[in-house]
């Protein structure tokens, strides 16, 4: 048995409400870091069938939430990077949807500003373990994750061998993310900017990302 299945440290900044407004740039990526969204072709994302599923339900969080905004995102062959936007607000609008840029980016408007944070004063909804909050970073992740992959485990049956989506359903689902998920709490519209621009170069930059190697 592994010994630390349960012990793991999380790397949620402790204390913290991830359900208070402001901007989080997040990371998810796949188990093993296997490349199973399509492919880079010049430079541009290509997404596969795996991939547009990704890229859909990621897209939902913004339309089913109507405090998220879906801000700049891009799905790669084995991570996804998004900058998700709590506003605060309830107006029913959610993803206030931006033009697409490169395929698989999407942005909201330009115009969205973010409230700087101050992490050593946060005395929000602080998430504990077995008691999810709604609409907080964690639980919009991991709803997420569970939802792409008993989906993609329904496309493809076992990774191995094609079957229907019946015997999908009595087959132990393969792990399709890393257990955990890689946030950062975005501090000002400058860092904004940049993060957003960091997303746009992603798929350009494939040959050099840390992403792009085995574990």
């Amino acid at each position: 048995m592994d010994k630390n299945k349960y012990n793991r440290r999380s790397i949620r900044l402790k204390n913290y409400d991830y359900s208070q407004p402001g901007g989080y740039f997040i990371t998810i990526v796949t188990h093993n870091r296997q490349c199973l969204f399509g492919n880079i072709v010049d430079g541009e994302m290509r997404l596969n069938e795996y991939g547009e599923l990704v890229k859909t339900e990621w897209q939902k969080t913004g339309i089913i939430r109507p405090n998220i905004v879906i801000d700049a995102f891009v799905v790669m062959p084995n991570h996804l990077h998004g900058i998700l936007i709590i506003t605060g607000n309830d107006d029913g609008r959610g993803s206030r949807g931006g033009g697409r840029r490169r395929g698989t980016l999407q942005r909201a408007s330009m115009t969205t500003t973010i409230t700087k944070t101050n992490t050593d004063t946060n005395t929000g909804k602080i998430e504990q373990f077995g008691k999810p909050t709604k609409n907080s970073i964690p639980t919009i992740v991991r709803l997420f994750k569970s939802t792409t992959t008993i989906q993609i485990n329904q496309l493809c049956g076992d990774m191995e061998t094609r079957c229907n989506v019946s015997s999908c359903v009595s087959t132990p689902m393969q792990p399709l993310w890393q257990r955990n998920y890689y946030e950062h709490i975005i501090r000002d519209d400058t860092e904004l900017t940049r993060i957003r621009q960091y997303i746009i170069n992603n798929p350009k930059r494939w040959e050099e990302d840390n992403l792009n190697k085995l574990p």
